[in-house]
């Protein structure tokens, strides 16, 4: 794409030495920078991209994306937010491949990763060729790739929609983030359906209100061209969102919802009433999409588990153990009452809450784990730049009853599985699939499966 063309996309409030380029690439990451490529020059909350931007001349870079003006010897295009420029730029760069892709996304607080594992298998079931984005992995033309976030920087989104198309890749089921949402990293994404699960209390350390968070969801109901809606009735903000679109397929546990549990016919190896919703909402999805119910079974039948959600962890052992990524707080009651609903003897939740994330949800978190669980351990999650005792102690603020503490998670899982009974469910929720723990200036390698399936080995070798 030639510069005058990039200029036309951009419209800039000024240009510095314009000249007859052809850009090659898109990148907001020096590192990532290749001859020819237009740099985008983008302030985050640690750096700063305007600092690199030499570097990113110095690596090959032609022109630079930039919010004031610097010092270098290439055409400068400035803009009022680089970020949102990348939004606007990527889609028509890498040839707007969302207009050939079908593109099935899933928004919401709870659920969205769930709901894209069961899309994606029955667009497979369909013979749609499916691609998927979202928390865990992307999947392109059949090759997994581990995910760096949800909904990743428009220019990986876009280059990434066009590596779905150019696999092979017919389809794609993604998650699509509030905070992709607001900082412009879906702008240019034409979603053909789009499915609404729920609004809890979460993110609000970025959003600030509940207003803002909903809103940051709500537009991209109302963006053109509009996706066919599928929305949860049950949940309140999703009544009101299908109000206001008029024309929604709703779905979800109330009484005048158009798809409920009663019209679900095919097998669901998923448990918990989350999942029955969460199969609502991609059952919703697949028929607007023109699925046919008998395609929609064999999908959902197709899925046995979704990682980190809900995962067993079976050594044999005569309690349950569960991994789950439940780090809100309405994730957390859900999982801890279908926990409740298996067994009747005691559920043992392993928990802590997040650095550098919304500190609100703490205390609430804390009262939650209490009330449900028989036995409460109170540990680490991903502490990051905070304190993990700091954060602990916000954690027990909001806690009215006796709870066990043990900072280090790896002895707090070990103690959870050490002291169940025949019975017992033991719950270790925060992290589900992660692979690793996030402290200040290191991240170890840590996954709560594999720390319970070590924790159950030594055990079973204990008692034998």
């Amino acid at each position: 794409m030639d510069l005058e063309r990039v200029i036309e996309a951009l419209a800039p409030k000024d240009v510095v030495a314009p000249a007859a380029v052809e850009l090659t690439d898109l990148a907001y990451d020096a590192r990532a920078v290749t001859a020819g490529a237009l740099f985008f020059c983008v302030p985050g909350e640690r750096f700063d991209g305007h600092a690199f931007a030499a570097d990113a001349v110095e690596r090959g870079a032609a022109a630079v994306v930039v919010e004031r003006r610097l010092d270098l010897g290439v055409p400068q295009l400035v803009v009022d937010d680089s970020r949102s420029a990348m939004g606007v730029l990527a889609a028509p760069f890498f040839g707007d491949p969302t207009a050939e892709l079908t593109v099935a996304g899933v928004t919401g607080t709870a659920g969205k990763t769930t709901t894209t594992y069961l899309l994606r298998s029955i667009l497979e079931a369909a013979g749609r060729r499916p691609g998927l984005l979202g928390t865990i992995e992307s999947v392109v033309g059949g090759e997994h790739r581990p995910a760096i976030r949800t909904t990743p920087e428009a220019i990986d989104l876009q280059r990434t929609f066009r590596e779905m198309l150019d696999a092979g890749d017919c389809s794609c089921a993604a998650e699509a983030t509030s905070h992709g949402s607001e900082l412009g990293r879906l702008d240019g994404v034409r979603f053909t359906t789009l499915a609404f699960t729920n609004l809890g209390d979460d993110h609000l350390d970025f959003h600030e209100t509940k207003e803002r968070y909903f809103e940051a969801k709500r537009r991209l109901f109302f963006r053109e061209p509009r996706p066919r809606a599928a929305v949860n009735i049950h949940d309140p903000w999703g009544r009101k969102l299908a109000d206001e679109l008029g024309d929604a397929l709703t779905f979800g546990l109330a009484e005048d919802a158009a798809l409920r549990p009663e019209h679900l016919t095919m097998q669901i190896h998923l448990r918990g009433r989350f999942n029955v919703e969460n199969v609502l909402a991609a059952v919703a999805s697949a028929r607007l999409l023109g699925i046919g119910d008998e395609e929609i079974a064999r999908g959902v039948e197709n899925v046995r588990g979704v990682p980190g959600r809900f995962e067993t962890v079976d050594e044999g052992q005569p309690f349950a153990v569960v991994v789950d990524y439940s780090h809100k707080p309405d994730a957390l009651r859900n999982v801890l009452l279908t926990a409740r609903d298996l067994t009747e003897g005691r559920v043992i939740c392993v928990f802590g809450c997040g650095g550098d994330r919304d500190r609100a949800k703490r205390p609430v978190m804390g009262r939650i784990a209490t009330e449900l669980a028989d036995v409460a351990i109170v540990t680490s999650d991903n502490p990051r730049s905070e304190d993990p005792g700091a954060i602990i102690d916000e954690i027990v603020a909001g806690i009215d009853r006796d709870a066990e503490i043990v900072q280090d998670r790896r002895s707090a899982i070990a103690h959870a599985i050490e002291t169940a009974e025949p019975d017992d469910v033991v719950v270790i929720a925060g992290k589900g699939h992660e692979q690793g723990q996030q402290f200040r200036d290191r991240t170890v390698p840590f996954d709560d499966r594999e720390v319970a399936r070590e924790a159950l080995r030594r055990l079973g070798a204990a008692t034998t």
